[in-house]
């Protein structure tokens, strides 16, 4: 990642080193603002949504942000779909709530919903059930 004179962007490039070194690791961003996933059990919250995307997609670290996708296909994801496993192992499948799976099964379910997924390849297993 390329360093800046301004602070609060080399703030976040230790967070975003160990997101990407960490399996699993990812920005998440939603209307509430974002969650930078970097560690089994730690993560970086905020509202500095933009800023921080572009740090994180720059630096090649996968980003999902669900800002436009309509409210209730995003309660339906978070409520009903599998939680990330960051730093530990995936559950197997099938994936439901409270489970843990490969963050490319949710990237597959949130771009299926129409979100921006940036540095997460393919399509996989679809991580809830459809209704």
């Amino acid at each position: 990642m390329r360093k800046s004179d301004d602070p609060t962007l080399r703030d976040y490039d230790e967070y975003i080193a160990s997101a990407l070194r960490t399996d699993g690791g990812h920005l998440s961003i939603g209307r509430g603002g974002f969650t930078l996933y970097y560690a089994r059990g730690a993560c970086l919250s905020g509202y500095d949504c933009e800023r921080v995307k572009a740090c994180c997609i720059a630096a090649g670290l996968p980003v999902i942000d669900s800002r436009r996708v309509a409210f209730e296909d995003v309660v339906r994801l978070a409520v009903r779909g599998p939680m990330a496993a960051v730093g530990e192992e995936a559950n197997p499948p099938p994936y439901h709530a409270l489970s843990n799976a490969p963050l490319a099964v949710l990237a597959s379910a949130y771009r299926a919903a129409e979100a921006q997924v940036f540095n997460i390849s393919g399509s996989v297993t679809p991580a809830t059930p459809e209704e």
